[in-house]
């Protein structure tokens, strides 16, 4: 029950999300095809890119509606968590409307720079991903852009404000930090999201 598909897609960061696999005994397959994705045990959508541009992609391929439909587990990653929300200031997109939260650009603080680059903590984790992992235990994130946090959130970083460090809904998760390079924590989390 392990035929992992990560969706490929122009600003996808996939190497690090393959390497990262590999680590925890999973070769996936890497498509853009509508049926192999709809016939995967489970999906991963990683992003680094720029959230109009892609969701224009995605719904120019047909992705969206087919992302919409799947009921297998399936994960978002960064730019992925993003754009399954409802709505991203960045580039004013409208999203799959997956999670009821919008996506808002950082204001910078006085000791707080924008983009939030570097390790930070997760903490009130709650649901699957998270079986395991100690409250408090660092990731690592790359954005200047964050999903509010809502009913749908499972784990909460403060940077500048609290925003959702992951939201999960039905057979839909995501993450905004990198669990790729997060070192034992993210491979515990990818683990635990295989196991799914």
């Amino acid at each position: 029950m392990n035929n992992v598909v990560v969706i490929r897609y122009q600003s996808g960061n996939i190497q690090s999300v393959l390497f990262a696999l590999e680590r925890i005994g999973i070769k996936p397959v890497v498509s853009a095809d509508p049926e192999i994705i709809s016939k995967a045990d489970k999906v991963i959508f990683p992003g680094v890119g720029e959230a109009s541009s892609t969701i224009k992609e995605l719904k120019l391929s047909g992705l969206t509606s087919v992302i919409k439909e799947l009921k297998q587990p399936f994960l978002g990653i960064c730019l992925g968590l993003q754009l399954m929300c409802k709505h991203s200031e960045e580039g004013n997109a409208e999203c799959l409307d997956i999670f009821d939260v919008n996506v808002k650009k950082f204001i910078p603080a006085t000791n707080s720079k924008v983009p939030h680059v570097g390790w930070n903590t997760i903490q009130h984790m709650k649901g699957p991903l998270f079986k395991g992992i100690p409250e408090d235990s660092f990731v690592y994130y790359v954005h200047s852009f964050y999903a509010e946090t809502g009913k749908e959130t499972c784990a909460v970083t403060n940077y500048i404000n609290p925003f959702s460090a992951s939201l999960s809904k039905d057979n839909f998760h995501a993450v905004q930090f990198h669990p790729e390079k997060s070192g034992a924590v993210g491979e515990a989390i990818l683990k635990n999201f295989i196991e799914l």
